[in-house]
């Protein structure tokens, strides 16, 4: 009896995200995803406000600017973390519901998990 090794089709890799490497190597890799936006357009822009100010304000309080700077920060990491946390808990609520997901809902909970750890990668 020989051992036969199941390969996925180039239509089910493709699905998968999954690509021959360009040298032809028979590697596989990945394929980038477009990165999603990390905040909301509406968010983004409170932040981007809020820096605009802080730069403005620098000219005649240099100290406050940075204290305000240095809050910034932290409230965008915060957010960051937050936005993050969530998204992780909604893919973890797909594959934890037991021996009754389908192996469809597993490749796209695998492909979110590609996605939302290049965009970690990219920060």
């Amino acid at each position: 009896m020989t051992n036969k090794q199941l390969v996925p089709s180039e239509d089910a890799l493709s699905d998968m995200g999954v690509a021959e490497h360009a040298e032809g190597s028979g590697a596989k890799m990945v394929r980038e995803q477009p990165a999603a936006q990390l905040f909301p357009d509406t968010e983004c822009h409170d932040f981007r406000s809020r820096w605009e100010r802080i730069q403005v304000d620098f000219v005649d309080e240099p100290r406050r600017a940075v204290q305000e700077a240095d809050s910034l920060v932290a409230d965008t990491m915060k957010r960051l973390i937050d936005n993050f946390s969530g998204e992780r808990k909604k893919m973890e609520a797909v594959w934890v519901r037991g021996d009754d997901v389908s192996t469809e809902d597993l490749r796209v909970s695998l492909q979110r998990y590609r996605s939302f750890f290049n965009r970690l990668l990219t920060l």
